[in-house]
């Protein structure tokens, strides 16, 4: 069982940055490929970022490659995103989701394959 939690949200201006992390209860962290998914009222869960559990491979929804980048501390058990040039179609609740897997280099984009998620942390950016 993994038990993650968000933090590092909050109201900035457009253009401005913020990086998000995500801490991992467990030792076993390393073993799990881990993503960033976004939610906003009315509207699905949205696939921002992930990383394999290599730490090799990355994606990126397309508006945010770029802007955004994912990265992972498995000795802190914690994954990053840093958020750079933030718009205001960025506002959302931003989630952290982690899987357990035996491949080091899987990158999962799909919010259904995921079996851990945070609390969420509420990103809002203002014009």
């Amino acid at each position: 069982q993994v038990q993650l939690v968000e933090s590092g949200g909050g109201s900035v201006q457009a253009g401005d940055s913020l990086r998000l992390s995500c801490t991992a209860s467990g030792r076993t962290f390393s073993m799990h490929v881990v993503g960033w998914f976004r939610h906003t009222p009315g509207q699905e869960r949205e696939f921002v970022a992930a990383m394999s559990r290599s730490g090799d491979n990355r994606d990126y929804e397309d508006s945010v490659k770029g802007r955004f980048t994912i990265s992972r501390d498995n000795a802190k058990n914690t994954v990053y995103l840093q958020m750079n040039s933030l718009k205001p179609e960025d506002t959302a609740v931003y989630y952290c989701a982690a899987r357990a897997t035996t491949f080091y280099n899987t990158v999962l984009t799909r919010s259904m394959l995921y079996d851990y998620w945070g609390q969420g942390t509420q990103v809002t950016v203002s014009s």
